[in-house]
């Protein structure tokens, strides 16, 4: 049953990540609940989620867009970089420490996410961030995205759309750009002992599936009502890992 809830839950983790990001938000809870602590859980859940994000990423690689003055080369290497970062750092904090952050990381990516969905005005100007400040912002992000995989998407799109993509052509980008920065990743986790393979491979082929069908979803869905469902989900995933936490 442990097994068939988990890939229910990349199932929909695919799709959500093709359309918006912060699928991770249902594969890390599941990996939780089948008995895996955090940072394994952390680990498993982006390796897990690899494939589906390079089979998303092919899909809606012809919408995939630089920024003005910000090549879409310079973006990819930035991520790469900053992936592998993030993953170095991930593998060198201890298990109790990170367990502490993950509800402060899940609810700062869900904050972000509603800010940049529901609280920019839209009639400013269309560049908020330069090309200095954008590629900065995408490193950061690409740290992050190595340390902790949850929201990456969310924190994207956000800065993506900032420095001047519209929505539909920085989901197509960010999803390239986060399989870039998880490859990073990925690289270095498969060669720790923080991976629970079992668990990756269902989460590995139902993702994969989402993805596809996600990325087919992408010019036909209800955008106000996705950015909704993340937020709740955000939310209620940041409330249950605080309790969590505080009565571990």
């Amino acid at each position: 049953m442990a097994m068939v809830i988990l890939a229910v839950a990349a199932l929909i983790a695919g799709v959500q990540n093709a359309l918006a990001g912060g699928g991770s938000f249902l594969t890390f809870p599941a990996l939780l609940l089948s008995g895996l602590n955090p940072l394994m859980a952390n680990v498993t859940s982006t390796v897990a989620l690899f494939p589906g994000q390079i089979t998303t990423g092919w899909a809606g690689r012809r919408a995939v867009s630089g920024l003005p003055g910000l090549g879409f080369g310079s973006l990819f290497a930035l991520s790469v970089l900053g992936g592998a970062l993030g993953a170095l750092l991930l593998l060198a904090t201890p298990v109790s420490i990170f367990s502490a952050l993950v509800p402060w990381l899940v609810l700062a990516a869900t904050l972000i996410f509603a800010w940049g969905s529901f609280f920019r005005r839209p009639g400013g100007a269309a560049r908020r961030l330069g090309p200095a400040a954008a590629g900065a912002a995408q490193l950061g992000i690409a740290v992050y995205g190595g340390y902790f995989g949850g929201g990456i998407g969310i924190l994207m799109l956000a800065a993506l759309t900032l420095a001047g993509l519209e929505v539909r052509r920085a989901a197509a980008t960010k999803n390239v750009l986060a399989a870039a920065m998880n490859g990073a990743a990925v690289l270095l986790f498969v060669w720790s002992h923080e991976v629970a393979w079992q668990q990756t491979g269902v989460i590995a082929v139902a993702s994969a599936a989402g993805g596809w069908l996600g990325a087919s979803m992408l010019h036909r869905v209800n955008e106000r009502a996705l950015r909704v469902g993340i937020v709740l989900i955000g939310l209620a995933l940041a409330v249950g890992l605080f309790l969590r936490h505080g009565t571990g």
